[in-house]
C-alpha cells in the first residue's frame, strides 16, 4: 500500500486523518465487507488516489471492526466518503457516486496547477510592483480558463499600468450573472483612469497633432508622452505610423522608441509580440 492510501485504527486516527489533514486534504472511505456499493467505490477511490499521486490522502475505516471512529464522525450509512481538511470535514457524500462527480468534489479542494503562480503574483502586488504581478496574472488567467477572481486581479493590475484597453477586453468577458460589485468598482476604476490618463501635455500634443496630422515630429512627441504616462499600446502605434512614413525617422529613433517599449513589456506580452510583428512585416 502507497503512502497516500493508508488503513486508518484508533491507533492512528489522529495521526493519518486529523494531523494528515494539515497538510494535504484526507479522504476518508468508511466501508465494511457486506456493503457491495462499497467494493464499487473503493477501487475507483485506490485508483484516484495513486492518480493524483499524493496531493490527497485516502484513508479506508472498516465501519464493523473501527465502531469507535464511524461513531465520532457520526457516520449512519454505508458507504460514506468525507473530506477532511485542517482536522475537519468539509465535504463529502453517501452512497456510491460515480467518478466524475468524485473527481468534481477533489478539484475543489485540491492544489490547482497556477496556483504557485497566483502567489507570486499576489506577493508583486502587496509590493507594489504591477510589472512584476503582470505576466504570472496573464498566465494564470489563461490556464484557468478566466477563473472570476483571477480575471478581476488581472484586470487590477492592467488598470493600474494603465493600460486600459486590454483591462477593459478582460471585464468585457466577465459574464453578466458575474458582475458584481466588484467589477462595478473596477469599471469605474477604468474610467478614472482613462481620464488620469488624459494628462495636460498629452491632450496638447494630441490637439497639435489633430490639427497637423502629418507633423512627424509631434507625433514621435506623442509617442514618448504616451508611453511615459504607460499608454504603452497608444505609444507603439504612434510609433509605427511614423515608421510607416519614415523607416529612418530620427536616425532610427523612433525604431529604437518602439524596440525599447517592446523590451519594457517583456517577452510574451500580447501587446509586445504584437507590435513586434508590426515592425518586423514592416522592415521585411
Amino acid at each position: 500500500m502507497s503512502d497516500f492510501i493508508v488503513t486508518v485504527t484508533e491507533q492512528n486516527v489522529v495521526e493519518v486523518v486529523i494531523e494528515a489533514s494539515k497538510e494535504r486534504p484526507v479522504l476518508v472511505d468508511f466501508w465494511a465487507e457486506w456493503c457491495e456499493p462499497c467494493k464499487t467505490i473503493m477501487p475507483m477511490l485506490e485508483a484516484l488516489a495513486n492518480e493524483y499521486d499524493g496531493q490527497f490522502v485516502l484513508a479506508k475505516v472498516n465501519a464493523d471492526e473501527q465502531q469507535n471512529i464511524a461513531q465520532q464522525f457520526g457516520v449512519k450509512s454505508l458507504p460514506t466518503v468525507m473530506l477532511i481538511k485542517d482536522g475537519q470535514p468539509v465535504d463529502g457524500f453517501v452512497g456510491a457516486q460515480p467518478e466524475n462527480q468524485v473527481r468534481e468534489l477533489l478539484s475543489k479542494y485540491l492544489p490547482k496547477p497556477w496556483d504557485a503562480i497566483l502567489q507570486q503574483a499576489e506577493e508583486s502586488i502587496a509590493e507594489g510592483d504591477f510589472n512584476a504581478a503582470l505576466a504570472p496574472l496573464r498566465q494564470a488567467y489563461t490556464d484557468s480558463n478566466q477563473q472570476l477572481d483571477i480575471a478581476f486581479s488581472y484586470a487590477r493590475v492592467l488598470i493600474e499600468l494603465n493600460r486600459c484597453d486590454e483591462a477593459e477586453a478582460i471585464l468585457s468577458e466577465i459574464r453578466m450573472a458575474d458582475q458584481d460589485a466588484e467589477y462595478e468598482q473596477l469599471k469605474s476604476h477604468l474610467e478614472l483612469r482613462r481620464e488620469a490618463a488624459s494628462a495636460p501635455e498629452v491632450q496638447a500634443l494630441e490637439e497639435q497633432l489633430s490639427a497637423d496630422p502629418g507633423n512627424l515630429d509631434v507625433s514621435y512627441q506623442l509617442a514618448v508622452q504616451y508611453s511615459d504616462h504607460g499608454q504603452y499600446k497608444e505609444g507603439m502605434e504612434s510609433l509605427i505610423s511614423i515608421l510607416r512614413v519614415d523607416r529612418e525617422y530620427g536616425d532610427g529613433a523612433a525604431k529604437k522608441a518602439l524596440l525599447d517599449t517592446i523590451a519594457t513589456l517583456g517577452k510574451g506580452d500580447p501587446l509586445a509580440v504584437e507590435y513586434q510583428r508590426k515592425l518586423f512585416g514592416l522592415l521585411y
